[in-house]
């Protein structure tokens, strides 16, 4: 694919078909959640949001390569892969959704601390984060080739966003719901918004670059209990602002929330590494472990 891939949205269609991504990722970036609103001040002001030719040369091959890393990292990144979702499925466009974890600004606010492991994390630790979690896979060695490509794409839809400024839209809504989430309020609501698209059994369809394709929420090819979206508070928020699919932002919180507790109790697989997790405390109230 040519360096004018960009020119169709990064995404390519793809990203945005990738239905209901409710739940996949480790979410790249849910560690530091801001507010977001549905039309971000200031959103249009920066380049990443929008098409733009890639620059010529090794630069816009490299660009286009994490594109399309991020857009299936199972056909691209296959080494460092382990279900049936792509990083695409949570950040929506290639990244460019506001309020669903966009990249836009984001090579610009690491390093930054991160309770969940209690240390100093780059980039590259974060993007791991999201490969070993939410694709429930591997680390990548902070030099592989693929790596490099996923931080090229990142920066260039982070060009001119002033370093260490988070961009409205930035991770996922901060939500509150008005009474406890219910689960057992969600199975219904899931069949009646969910199901269509992503089954009765959460295990979506076909396969990542299908016109059909439609990421599972639960089971052995969806992300594992380590991710940012097995939490409720980050699959809540996620729905609301995007689900579903064509019809963002028309269910009400609490709706969200008891789709959100549904969804994230549901079977999937382990994460290995959990114990390792918030080792100085403050593990938030909607950790599935």
């Amino acid at each position: 694919m040519g360096n004018r891939a960009l020119k169709r949205r990064d995404g390519s269609r793809q990203g945005r078909s990738l239905k209901a991504a409710l739940l996949v990722a480790g979410v790249l970036f849910s560690g530091s959640l801001l507010a977001a609103d549905a039309t971000p001040a200031g959103q249009a002001d920066y380049p990443g949001w929008r098409d733009a030719p890639l620059p010529d040369g090794p630069v816009g091959a490299a660009i286009d390569r994490g594109r399309l890393i991020l857009s299936n990292a199972p056909k691209y990144a296959p080494a460092y892969s382990g279900n049936a979702l792509t990083c695409t499925n949570c950040h929506l466009d290639g990244g460019r959704t506001p309020a669903a974890a966009p990249w836009v600004g984001i090579w610009g606010v690491f390093p930054e601390y991160r309770p969940r492991n209690a240390q100093i994390n780059t980039l590259s630790d974060r993007i791991n984060d999201c490969f070993e979690r939410s694709l429930n896979g591997k680390r990548m060695p902070h030099d592989a080739p693929e790596m490099t490509a996923i931080l090229t794409y990142m920066q260039w839809v982070s060009r001119e966003v002033p370093t260490g400024k988070s961009v409205p839209g930035r991770g996922f809504q901060r939500l509150e719901a008005p009474e406890p989430a219910s689960a057992e309020r969600g199975a219904p609501l899931y069949a009646q918004h969910c199901a269509s698209c992503h089954g009765d059994n959460g295990a979506g369809r076909g396969a990542i670059g299908d016109a059909a394709y439609v990421p599972p929420l639960w089971g052995p090819g969806s992300f594992n209990i380590g991710a940012g979206m097995a939490r409720l508070n980050n699959a809540a928020a996620f729905i609301k602002a995007n689900m579903p699919q064509g019809q963002a932002r028309t269910l009400d919180v609490q709706t969200a929330f008891d789709i959100a507790a549904y969804v994230t109790r549901q079977p999937r697989p382990d994460f290995a590494r959990k114990a390792e997790d918030w080792p100085k405390g403050g593990k938030p109230p909607d950790a599935r472990y």
